[in-house]
């Protein structure tokens, strides 16, 4: 059983854009016809730039190679032109191929993939949900409302005893202010403000029914995110998320040593060289690896492993595609230290029409597949009949430095 064709799919995600602006797909077939699917999660370039990355990637590594070869595959790309270090692109590519195989592999043995990862621990998984405004578009910084989910606090009670009503009992938001490419900054007394003010109401309005989960994007210096985290303290979110860049672990230790609130980080990280620093210097309570990034199931499945040994737990990150929730789910039951894992709503909507059957969710909780492979299909005449063709990326900073009003 060996790989003959690899095909992308760069497939549009219409408004309100929950879970980002486009999806970037890909398909395997094997010289026998099995086929697997895979995602990557890459925002660095153009979506139609990396899909050709993902096909070369292919062509040089895995094309007339046998699917089974995970670890073969892995370590010749992530050697590939002499780099042999974490790259966030490379790996989003090889993370949506590794997937793929993943899917062949299962389907080959007539088992879901977690049979074949040491079989399942959980029969179902705690779910949880962001906010999303009513109107507009659900990218932060789009949406078409001055009032919305993510600046006022009545319209954040309201959303999060919707999603209580729905079932969800752990919900995320992110009012810390914008993000900027100009970041870390000393967060605005009126980001503090307002981040109180947003996390008092929920926490008012869901009691203790509800864990909320406090999302912020890499924004503020430690000495900041310092600030903001101990006036949040007294409403006790399950995380602050990301409160400093990712580009120094040692920063993300400092503001863990500051606040009693568990720090959780991992979606822009790759490979278990970087999550090996973050255990190293104690940074992290929580790890959110994004397997259309992270180096694919296997590569993930290390990286809890490590977790596992230092008692930090897994929150897979899903701001992205249907395909790369089902291989979080795949992975995810097979976790002693599996926490919660992020959920699309409730993979309805867009993410519902992209697969010929919809990921299984109820009461909150995610049911695993017990299909072949990762457990869906893509639909491609849905992935083909929404092709991207917009100039912006997947997420995008705040071009400008925030300065104060």
């Amino acid at each position: 059983m060996k790989i003959a064709e690899a095909r992308t799919f760069v497939t549009a995600n219409p408004p309100p854009h929950v879970g980002g602006r486009y999806f970037i797909f890909v398909k395997l077939v094997t010289d026998g016809g099995v086929v697997g699917y895979g995602e990557a999660y890459s925002a660095a370039f153009s979506p139609h730039l990396t899909a050709r990355m993902i096909e070369d990637v292919a062509e040089r590594y895995l094309i007339g190679h046998d699917a089974h070869d995970i670890e073969t595959f892995f370590r010749r790309a992530y050697s590939s032109g002499f780099s042999q270090r974490p790259d966030p692109t490379l790996m989003g590519c090889v993370s949506a191929l590794e997937m793929a195989c993943w899917d062949i592999i299962g389907k080959e043995a007539g088992k879901p993939v977690y049979k074949l990862l040491g079989g399942k621990v959980h029969e179902r998984l705690r779910s949880y949900t962001y906010l999303y405004p009513a109107t507009g578009s659900a990218v932060p910084g789009e949406t078409d409302s001055e009032r919305n989910v993510y600046n006022d606090p009545d319209l954040a009670a309201e959303a999060a005893l919707a999603c209580l009503a729905q079932g969800f009992d752990a919900i995320k938001f992110d009012p810390a202010g914008p993000y900027t490419a100009f970041g870390g900054h000393q967060p605005r007394q009126s980001d503090i403000d307002l981040s109180i003010r947003m996390v008092a109401a929920v926490r008012e309005a869901v009691g203790t029914r509800a864990d909320i989960l406090f999302g912020t994007h890499g924004q503020f210096t430690p000495s900041g995110a310092i600030r903001m985290a101990r006036a949040l303290e007294p409403y006790d979110p399950l995380w602050f998320e990301e409160p400093v860049p990712p580009d120094s672990p040692a920063a993300m230790a400092q503001v863990a040593r500051g606040t009693t609130i568990p720090i959780a980080t991992g979606e822009r990280l790759t490979t278990k060289y970087e999550f090996a620093q973050l255990l190293s210097l104690g940074a992290a309570g929580i790890f959110q690896p994004n397997l259309g990034r992270s180096g694919g199931l296997l590569e993930t499945k290390k990286i809890a492993a490590m977790a596992e040994a230092h008692h930090v737990q897994i929150a897979p990150h899903c701001y992205c595609g249907p395909i790369v929730a089902a291989a979080n789910i795949q992975l995810a039951v097979t976790l002693p230290n599996f926490l919660i894992l992020e959920a699309i709503r409730t993979f309805d909507g867009f993410h519902a029409r992209l697969l010929k059957q919809k990921i299984r969710w109820e009461d909150g909780f995610v049911i695993p597949s017990g299909e072949p492979g990762l457990g869906v299909e893509l639909d491609e005449s849905v992935a083909e009949a929404h092709p991207y063709e917009g100039g912006e990326l997947h997420l995008q900073a705040t071009q400008a430095p925030i300065t104060a009003k």
